[in-house]
């Protein structure tokens, strides 16, 4: 645990790049393969599972810190992060009074036999274990313990920097040790000494293919920010419209299918009906699941079900039948990499394209469609179909050269898949409430409520009133955060805990990229991905937009289930 410890704050600590590769290097060059194992684990994203409630971990440290709520709270609130907050409110550790120390356990030691036990164990049990725990580890190892515990574990590296550590200590080449990892940080996972010395195994020449069920590296896709034209003449361009759903790869292996999505878990068991896809041995295919609307079709003419009701099969652990009857999901299919057990990844994109269309006029249903190709004379007309997009239930356009081979994350020295997506919704909305940050931030006022003016009179009759909508955190410079805070700070009308209720006085610009009818909320909508666009000072509030305009955006209904609003 110690030398993670160590790990995690030199990452921590520096914002460089190469800094961080040698640490990474010195820690994999020297650690213990179980520890090892586990710390691959954390460091490419994996989450560790909560093992005991937030308000008991809080508890247990106001008990061994033997200090009252109101300090503990007062401290959190000006630290904002809960694991350091309860590492630096505990006194430290008793000196041992023996010339026999306990032996200092590994990462995976803590992981599986003092942290995992926690999950579900009388509270009396766990404080003991708590206690026990602080005795024996230092500032950084308590901070670690606490949010490993916690499951709130996020290290300041990404999964290319780990890739590219490991290989660098087993002599391999990054493409191969990245191909060996996909799928590493599944939560069914349970990484281990052995698990590691197969992922660090020399090149045997098994070639790329993938093992098993196992998933290739997902190819990503950059953001086309400038004119299209700047790409070249059209004919260089597969152009395919971009779904809202989750990205997926279907992988056929051994008479089995695999799902498995963009975040490197395996959903296989959230979508029977794709697991129940008949498909030739050796085939994976790269695509977007999505829930399947009015006449089952997925032709240009016809739209996706909204990503509402998707998310409705992902958040169900059981599925009944009237529900996979309602929401039948489907498996747009924009991409072959591997058929007859042979990778196809090196294959220019025009290539691998032919090929899907032979796989999919063998294969294809309902529950398994082409992603239909967008033709065009020229980048105008190409731009004018882009303004269906919203009619279509898409979020814009893919833009992919025709001699593109598929890489790794997102690359550029394979040729380039470009997302060519459409504005954003946007509605200018007040700030009614406000909350603290977190890190950094603990000191500002920068997470946000938005809402909008309701113009229906209530049950007591009174009209023209503010309704929540969302919440938005991003978007802001720091300039812009500390000038909201100060209006903030000066304009408080109540306070419930870290938050503040506000005077009406601000008016911002919210962008989203979705937007759908929900019982759940106050103002009954639900939006996406809620972000600030810009600060309206020139706008009073009393002209911010309408709940009857964001109503208005409302798409309309679908078959397939109601407005997603359960």
């Amino acid at each position: 645990m110690r030398e993670f410890s160590r790990l995690y704050a030199e990452l921590d600590a520096t914002t460089s790049t190469t800094r961080k590769l040698t640490a990474l290097q010195h820690y994999f060059a020297h650690a213990d393969p179980g520890d090892a194992a586990w710390a691959v684990y954390f460091l490419a994203g994996g989450k560790p599972r909560q093992a005991v409630p937030g308000k008991w971990l809080r508890h247990c440290a106001m008990q061994y810190a033997q200090i009252d709520e109101w300090l503990f709270e007062e401290c959190y609130d000006t630290v904002g992060d809960l694991a350091e907050t309860i590492a630096h409110i505990l006194p430290p550790a008793p000196v041992a009074t023996t010339d026999d120390p306990p032996p200092e356990l590994g990462l995976a030691q803590w992981v599986t036999e003092r942290i995992a036990p926690l999950r579900g164990a009388a509270p009396e049990d766990i404080r003991l274990a708590l206690f026990a725990a602080w005795d024996q580890l230092d500032w950084q190892g308590r901070f670690l313990h606490a949010k490993l515990i916690g499951g709130s574990l996020r290290v300041g590296v990404s999964k290319l920097l780990v890739t590219r550590a490991l290989a660098a200590v087993a002599g391999l080449d990054a493409k191969l040790l990245a191909q060996r990892l996909v799928g590493w940080t599944d939560h069914r996972a349970r990484p281990d000494a052995g698990r590691l010395k197969a992922l660090l195994a020399p090149d045997a020449g098994e070639g790329q293919r993938q093992p098993g069920g196992q998933p290739y590296p997902f190819f990503l896709a950059h953001a086309l920010l400038d004119d299209p034209r700047s790409l070249g003449p059209l004919a260089h361009w597969q152009v395919e419209w971009k779904y809202d759903g989750i990205r997926a790869q279907l992988v056929r292996r051994d008479g089995v299918n695999w799902l498995w999505s963009r975040g490197e878990e395996l959903i296989t068991e959230r979508f029977p009906e794709l697991a129940a896809l008949a498909l030739p041995d050796g085939v994976v295919l790269d695509g977007e699941i999505v829930i399947r609307a009015a006449g089952n079709g997925l032709d240009t003419a016809l739209r996706p079900a909204p990503f509402a009701l998707l998310q409705k099969r992902i958040g169900r652990s059981n599925l009944s039948a009237r529900l996979l009857a309602e929401l039948p999901a489907a498996l747009i299919a924009y991409d072959l990499l591997e058929r007859d057990g042979h990778d196809l990844r090196e294959r220019p994109q025009a290539e691998r394209r032919v090929l899907l269309e032979q796989v999919l006029a063998q294969h294809g249903n309902d529950t398994l469609r082409l992603a239909p190709q967008i033709a065009a004379t020229d980048w105008d007309q190409l731009a004018a179909l882009r303004e269906q997009s919203r009619q279509r239930g898409v979020e814009g356009m893919m833009l992919k050269a025709v001699d593109a081979r598929y890489g790794i994350g997102r690359t550029r020295n394979v040729g380039v898949w470009w997302k060519w997506k459409i504005d954003p919704y946007s509605i200018d909305a007040v700030l009614i409430y406000a909350q603290s940050g977190h890190g950094r931030r603990a000191q500002l006022y920068t997470d946000y409520t938005f809402a909008v003016w309701d113009d229906t009179p209530d049950e007591s009759g009174a009209a023209r009133r503010l309704v929540p909508f969302a919440k938005a955190y991003s978007g802001l410079t720091d300039a812009e955060i500390a000038q909201v805070d100060r209006v903030i700070r000066q304009s408080t009308i109540e306070k419930f805990g870290p938050v503040r209720s506000v005077r009406p006085s601000m008016v911002f610009e919210i962008g989203f990229e979705g937007i759908a009818a929900s019982t759940r909320h106050k103002a009954g909508i639900a939006v996406r991905f809620p972000r600030i666009l810009r600060m309206r000072p020139d706008k009073p509030v009393e002209q911010a937009d309408t709940l009857a305009m964001l109503r208005a955006m409302l798409p309309a209904p679908t078959a397939g289930g109601d407005d997603g609003s359960r």
